[in-house]
């Protein structure tokens, strides 16, 4: 297997860096043994021991990447050059280096490690907790094909997985990035509507939450154009027509593509620094 016989590190394993180490072992993409954790208190160590027994954590940065073959990178992007600098020394020049840090780029990775290291860019999404996680990849100039297929892999344990130029990574964050939140406010907002019409809360949001998952999954399953599966559940003069005239009048399609370029445009500007 493409990653049977790596040695990863995972810098900052909050809750991305959890999921993917769970996936990759409840996936058998690897051994516990074969995987390192840190955080930078010990305290919130203890439940990564509890819920991976086998893994080695800890605190010490250059402990971890020492002798790894791939190091994923997820802290806070505010403190990625302290890490950087703390580790530079103890990464040789083959090691893989994947990012899920967003607004930051392959070539100022590349330029703070001081090394002609391939580096992937990833931005993966947070339904990735539950293994169902839509994660986009960018390879930077030294990373070659295979690196990207090892990356392809590990990301493939908690979802599905996308290859762009690294120049569509904002566009990313602003769609599947920052996306779940819109999803979210959208269950809320049924479930709200649902109350109202007198169904009980709990009732509400099962249903509503439900209904979203069902109706990805059938676009994911069938591959029609969600115009086609919406037009099968639209009938003349029906209930459906209605609301959905009523959603257009207010505009929700504008509002979701303004959102997009909203949150891409301060993903750029993030990038900047």
């Amino acid at each position: 297997m493409v990653l049977s016989n790596q040695t990863i590190a995972v810098l900052g394993a909050g809750n991305i860096g959890r999921a993917l180490i769970g996936g990759l072992i409840k996936g058998d993409y690897l051994a516990p043994e074969q995987i390192r954790a840190t955080r930078r208190h010990a305290a919130t160590l203890k439940s990564l021991e509890a819920d991976f027994p086998g893994i080695l954590v800890g605190t010490d940065n250059i402990a971890a990447v020492r002798d790894a073959s791939l190091i994923v990178l997820a802290t806070k992007p505010q403190v990625i050059s302290t890490v950087i600098d703390e580790i530079r020394d103890a990464v040789s020049d083959d090691t893989l280096i994947v990012s899920v840090l967003a607004g930051i780029t392959t070539d100022s990775l590349q330029e703070a490690f001081g090394q002609e290291l391939p580096v992937v860019r990833t931005m993966p999404n947070t339904p990735m907790l539950v293994d169902e996680g839509a994660t986009a990849i960018a390879r930077g100039k030294f990373a070659t094909p295979h690196h990207l297929h090892v990356v392809k892999r590990m990301f493939e344990a908690v979802g599905k997985v996308e290859e762009v130029p690294e120049y569509l990574m904002d566009a990313v964050t602003g769609l599947s990035g920052s996306g779940p939140a819109y999803v979210y406010m959208f269950i809320e907002a049924m479930t709200d509507a649902g109350v109202k019409q007198g169904l009980p809360r709990h009732t509400a949001a099962r249903l509503a939450a439900q209904t979203v998952y069902g109706a990805a999954k059938l676009v994911l399953d069938t591959g029609k154009h969600p115009a086609i599966l919406k037009d099968e559940v639209t009938t003349p003069g029906g209930t459906t027509i209605s609301a959905i005239a009523e959603l257009e009048s207010h505009g929700l399609r504008i509002m979701l593509i303004n959102a997009v370029a909203t949150a891409t445009e301060r993903s750029k500007e993030l990038s900047k620094g």
